[in-house]
């Protein structure tokens, strides 16, 4: 495997293990989890000999960081990429592929095929989503693809730095902007609403709604909206049996992302259009 990273010990005043010292020497460690987890893996060399957690550091040995090498195989799906750099990029999920997973057919094992690999020094083994949407949404998708900027990302997420928007089209219509705010398995959880445009079908109403989410609880959108009475068209688990819309995948959709560049610190905002089956709808809207 190839090294990515040298450091060479310089006078140290006391005896210390590696998972102690080994923390922050190298770009691409930053944590004593990473170190952990490098170590175990075997991407850390002392003197050209495979390193272990119990060593002790002694004044000019030479300690190397090796490469991680991808181990799936490439599901060659075309995504739709909307930025890309050293540091991450920006794609568009099609509906009815997972974000990740222990299968073959993910958005995760379909991200070689599509983007360049990083030549930064702390570079995943392979681009990594930095957040996931569920299997039936379609939309914006965050990918990272070094490990400062996976950490960093992360800790944006957590402390609700990046936005989200997405749309839905659902039974039914919310007469005004509002906000949802009911805990979902027992966590706390809210969800803003905007009303944007109302449909008759078949003598029945429907809504497209934009949706901003406080916080990030799984199907948090789905069940909130399942709870208001308004469910999502053709979510097949909080929904409602179909009948116009009956055979159509989920009509939830990531439109919109917000967030800073980790390295440049950069405002980014990325938005893409809505998909065809949301624009279909226009010819069933309902007039004042």
């Amino acid at each position: 495997m190839k090294v990515i990273e040298t450091h060479i010990v310089p006078a140290i005043d006391e005896s210390i293990r590696l998972q102690e010292y080994g923390v922050s020497i190298f770009e691409g460690i930053s944590t004593r989890s990473s170190l952990k987890k490098a170590i175990k893996k075997g991407l850390l060399l002392i003197d050209g000999s495979t390193a272990t957690t119990a060593q002790w550091i002694q004044k000019g040995q030479k300690i190397e960081l090796l490469q991680e090498t991808a181990t799936f195989k490439i599901f060659k799906l075309p995504l739709k990429v909307l930025y890309e750099d050293e540091e991450l990029a920006v794609v568009v999920k099609p509906a009815g592929v997972a974000t990740s997973g222990n299968y073959f057919r993910t958005i995760r094992s379909a991200l070689p095929f599509n983007l360049q690999a990083s030549k930064a020094t702390d570079a995943l083994p392979a681009p990594e989503p930095a957040h996931r949407l569920d299997k039936e949404t379609s939309g914006l998708l965050l990918i990272t693809k070094t490990r400062k900027t996976l950490l960093q990302l992360h800790q944006d997420f957590t402390k609700k730095h990046i936005q989200k928007t997405y749309f839905a089209i659902i039974h039914g219509e919310f007469e005004s902007h509002q906000s949802i705010r009911k805990p979902i398995a027992g966590k706390a959880a809210e969800t803003i609403i905007e009303p944007l445009e109302t449909y008759e079908v078949e003598s029945k109403t429907y809504s497209l709604i934009k949706l901003l989410p406080i916080t990030g609880r799984t199907h948090q959108l789905r069940i909130h909206l399942s709870e208001a009475g308004k469910p999502i068209v053709a979510d097949d688990i909080y929904g409602q049996k179909e009948g116009f819309f009956s055979n159509r995948s989920l009509f939830l959709f990531s439109g919109k992302i917000e967030f800073q560049h980790p390295a440049t610190g950069k405002k980014m905002i990325f938005e893409e259009k809505l998909p065809k089956k949301f624009r279909f709808l226009k010819r069933h809207l309902r007039t004042p």
